[in-house]
């Protein structure tokens, strides 16, 4: 039997392939009068679908920026907290600065532990100089307090780090005697510039081995050190201690006779510059044999290894003759050798500090001196807490 089907269900009918929901119950129809095709055509579904994942989308994409967002922040307060802290426990001038590394942060704080955190301290004072700079990475860091909104302190487990001594600071800091320190080697260091002597500022050149002196203390062995006098002699303290002429100060007497023979005239001269007696006697007496000593090989060499104290005690016008204030010879000669070290000495032990932190070696840089440091168990703060949690 026929089915008949009204016009109007043929006309809402669902066209093969178009889901069940989909109607349209004006239509594109030619039947349909123009002003009425297209109206009140339903939208597919899929459309709402997709407008509800995009808004699913935004909101999870804010609520993750939110929790981001909280969890940096509580990273900033604990960094400010632990700095706090840790000037107290330190006896810092100044507070240091604390980077915490990891993420999440806040499930570390919940758990009372950070892996690994940061800690620079700028200027630290130990005895005659400040350390430039000490940085730290400390690792295992137990946690005490009512976390995340309060920090009470905690406990370093390990850490490693340096201290830089930088040579830039030693320039300013010892600044009163306007040397200059700068690298020699790989643990040496050498010391050029002024010294205040005899009312007068005289070049100060001098080595020194930087070494670990125990577990907390850098050592300072200065050696080699020599003053210049001008351009006419050059001083050096020690158990050789000497007052000798500059290679141009030689030449300069070897050339005029009255000055080389002011200083031939001491009877030390023969033993100390190893210059025959009898050549020195005809030397004294005859022009020529004067003229063939000085021109001779070697001779100015002789002039440099003459101690001028030995020559000064029996001949006291040589300095004068020689262009050296006389009164600046004396003030020189009372300058030992413990007194310009002293000057130059960098020797510093490390501040007291708790726990266990050491000096591992010593390296000379490019920038200063560096020195190595390792430990652990370091508190800081109220850290009764952490420690029993750190001994579960």
């Amino acid at each position: 039997m026929a089915s008949h089907r009204s016009p109007n269900a043929q006309q809402n009918a669902v066209p093969d392939g178009q889901p069940e929901d989909w109607a349209e119950p004006y239509g594109d129809d030619p039947g349909q009068p123009a002003d009425r095709r297209g109206r009140g055509r339903k939208r597919p579904r899929r459309f709402k679908n997709l407008r509800r994942a995009t808004k699913a989308s935004i909101a999870i994409t804010v609520t993750l920026a939110f929790l981001v967002l909280a969890d940096r922040f509580a990273v900033l307060f604990a960094e400010r907290e632990t700095e706090d802290q840790l000037q107290k426990s330190l006896h810092l001038e100044a507070a240091p600065q604390v980077e915490i590394d990891g993420f999440p942060f806040l499930t570390q704080v919940l758990d009372k532990r950070i892996d690994t955190a940061h800690v620079t301290v700028p200027d630290l004072a130990a005895d005659r100089v400040s350390l430039a700079r000490v940085h730290a990475t400390a690792h295992d860091v137990r946690l005490n307090g009512e976390l995340p909104s309060h920090l009470k302190g905690g406990t370093v487990h390990s850490l490693d780090g340096d201290v830089l001594l930088s040579f830039e600071d030693l320039d300013r800091e010892l600044g009163a005697s306007q040397v200059e320190f700068s690298r020699l080697g790989p643990g040496a260091i050498k010391a050029d510039g002024q010294v205040p002597i005899g009312g007068q500022r005289l070049r100060l050149h001098a080595e020194a081995r930087i070494g670990r002196s125990g577990d907390r203390g850098v050592s300072t062995d200065i050696s080699r050190m020599r003053l210049d006098i001008g351009d006419v002699a050059t001083f050096r303290p020690g158990r050789d201690e000497g007052l000798q002429l500059t290679p141009k100060a030689a030449r300069a007497v070897a050339e005029q006779r009255e000055k080389v023979r002011a200083m031939l005239a001491a009877p030390a001269i023969a033993e100390r510059a190893g210059i025959d007696r009898a050549q020195i006697r005809d030397a004294m007496r005859n022009d020529a044999a004067l003229a063939r000593l000085t021109g001779s090989p070697g001779f100015v060499g002789k002039l440099m290894k003459i101690n001028l104290f030995d020559v000064i005690a029996e001949q006291p016008d040589l300095p004068a003759q020689l262009g050296i204030d006389p009164k600046l010879v004396g003030a020189v000669r009372g300058v030992t050798q413990p007194q310009l070290a002293d000057q130059l000495n960098l020797s510093f032990q490390l501040p007291r500090t708790p726990g266990d932190i050491r000096i591992q070696r010593i390296t000379v840089e490019r920038d200063g001196i560096r020195a190595h440091l390792s430990g652990g168990t370091l508190p800081f703060g109220d850290t009764k807490s952490a420690q029993a949690a750190g001994g579960r």
